[in-house]
């Protein structure tokens, strides 16, 4: 290989880099997809037995008293859990980001097994938490173990951490394209050919498990009914400005209770976690519907004649104020799945307002499914993912144009109240939360700051060497990310479109560099 040209040399070794990361991407799909079916078979179970309890006690003083005593018993387990790996509070999806970013270095030994059995009190408490998020942080674990096993560097080990992130999202959705897209929409936000193709093999190869494991129906199946026609797309415009309005006060209300739940001064996570038990104690004997992720709820709209307004309103309202009160104590579960829920709720409360317009009921389910795509986008914002859920969930490209419409509105809408996107803000608050927790946090050393950088397409940095690059003071590159590998930098080293720049700054005027450096390495539209 030494006598051919270095264009040769560099263009095998990065076909061999590519074969490596979809056989990698592989095992991380098979690995991630087996820890996720096991942790959805487990939760099932779990949950069965709550409404198996819950329904036994009903009306029985001395159960129902013994079951709030159970409770008390799974609170004292997962707070001392979380005392025990702090990474495993919230969602779980802040923190792959965290990684994927290269601010957050988790213990994926102690992160795997606590988040299962965390997930699984949950599940048996009847907390209104999703699996999803839980099942994307497992996912991403497992990608990290195996990056570990194989030995592989922090730049590609991060590119696995978002394979089995894919993974987990598809194994817990049963939605491989979902997967796909919400790894690299979400958590990386980069689009490039190695990358899709190793995430869509984990995806894939994760699907296909579970597809074995449990079966090949989706988690919730959303069966359409007659085409949409034409003339109805107004009321697709109305419903997802109203989907983005209510995404951005979906989100407002999480990080509010969010605030709430901080002001508690004890550190210990039971202090917070007592009250989301307690209310799921009522719930289970008073409104039972409510409990988990929102399954039984699906099923009430499905089942023939379906819900009347009020019912559909007070679903809606009452699944919103459990799953803010449970997610903003800082429970280890994720919120996406009482998010399809809600979003179900929100379309087929549309859907009964537009019969009073002589809209048919043969469109309610429709409705329910660009209710699920509009609301997604409004609080996830991510568009692309949402129309991929929907034609997942619902098994058809009718809805394509619909879901489409609903989606890029309720994203427009939601953007437009300057409310931020639920995970961006999540990570914020991780991030912030790591830093001040210790100088020696996530992305800091000893008064210093390092942050990956993006060069974009048509930059300004595109195409300038190092010492062409007019750096903010204080502040000096020190490794570049290029096609998976590391590259040490000099003066003569050309930045290329795509690079990952990490670079190191005085702590003092962080905020001004890296601001100076984005404008710099943001991509040009025109």
């Amino acid at each position: 290989m030494e006598d051919l040209p270095q264009q040769e040399i560099v263009r095998r070794l990065s076909r061999r880099f590519q074969v490596a990361l979809v056989l990698e991407g592989l095992v991380v799909g098979l690995v991630a997809g087996g820890v996720v079916t096991l942790y959805r078979l487990v939760l099932s179970n779990a949950e069965r037995l709550l409404r198996l309890v819950t329904g036994a006690a009903v009306g029985n003083p001395l159960l129902m008293a013994a079951w709030f005593a159970v409770l008390a018993v799974l609170l004292a387990c997962v707070s001392a859990l979380i005392v025990w790996e702090p990474a495993t509070s919230g969602s779980g999806i802040p923190q792959i980001d965290a990684e994927v970013v290269d601010r957050m270095d988790a213990p994926w030994r102690r992160v795997i097994p606590a988040k299962f059995a965390e997930g699984t009190m949950l599940a048996l408490a009847g907390l209104s938490l999703g699996r999803e998020g839980p099942s994307v942080q497992l996912g991403g674990m497992s990608g990290k173990a195996v990056s570990r096993a194989l030995r592989r560097r922090r730049g590609e080990e991060r590119l696995l951490v978002t394979c089995g992130a894919a993974a987990g999202m598809s194994a817990a959705f049963h939605a491989p394209l979902t997967g796909v897209l919400f790894a690299l929409e979400e958590i990386h936000k980069e689009f490039t050919a190695p990358l899709i193709i190793s995430v869509m093999c984990s995806s894939v190869a994760s699907d296909y498990l579970v597809s074995q494991a449990i079966g090949v129906s989706p988690v919730i199946s959303l069966a359409l009914g007659a085409d949409l026609p034409h003339a109805s797309y107004a009321l697709v415009v109305v419903l997802g400005l109203l989907a983005g309005i209510l995404g951005a006060l979906h989100n407002r209300g999480m990080f509010a209770c969010q605030d709430l739940f901080g002001k508690v001064r004890s550190r210990l996570p039971l202090a917070r976690l007592a009250v989301p038990f307690a209310l799921a104690g009522i719930v289970a004997f008073a409104w039972p519907e409510l409990l988990c992720g929102g399954d039984a709820i699906i099923e009430l709209l499905a089942s023939p004649p379906g819900l009347g307004v009020t019912a559909i309103l007070a679903l809606l309202l009452g699944k919103y104020l459990f799953t803010t009160v449970c997610f903003g104590s800082g429970a280890p579960g994720g919120t996406l799945l009482p998010l399809v829920v809600m979003g179900a709720l929100l379309g087929g409360l549309f859907s009964r307002a537009a019969g009073a317009l002589g809209v048919p009921g043969e469109y309610f389910p429709n409705f329910v499914a660009l209710g699920v795509a509009g609301l997604f986008s409004g609080v996830v914002r991510a568009p692309v993912t949402a129309v991929v859920l929907v034609f997942e969930l619902t098994g058809s490209l009718d809805a394509l144009l619909s879901a489409s419409i609903v989606s890029v509105m309720a994203y427009v809408t939601a953007n437009l109240t300057e409310t931020e996107s639920f995970y961006e803000h999540l990570l914020a608050a991780l991030l912030g939360s790591s830093e001040r927790a210790s100088e020696e946090g996530a992305g800091t050393a000893g008064g210093k700051s390092l942050q990956t950088i993006l060069v974009g397409a048509g930059s300004r940095l595109e195409g300038m060497l190092v010492k062409e690059v007019p750096w903010p003071d204080g502040m000096r590159v020190v490794t570049i990310e290029r096609a998976g590998g590391d590259v040490v930098p000099t003066g003569s080293t050309r930045i290329e479109a795509l690079d990952r720049l990490l670079v190191i700054v005085d702590s003092s005027v962080t905020d001004d560099a890296f601001l100076k450096l984005r404008l710099m390495s943001s991509q040009r539209v025109l």
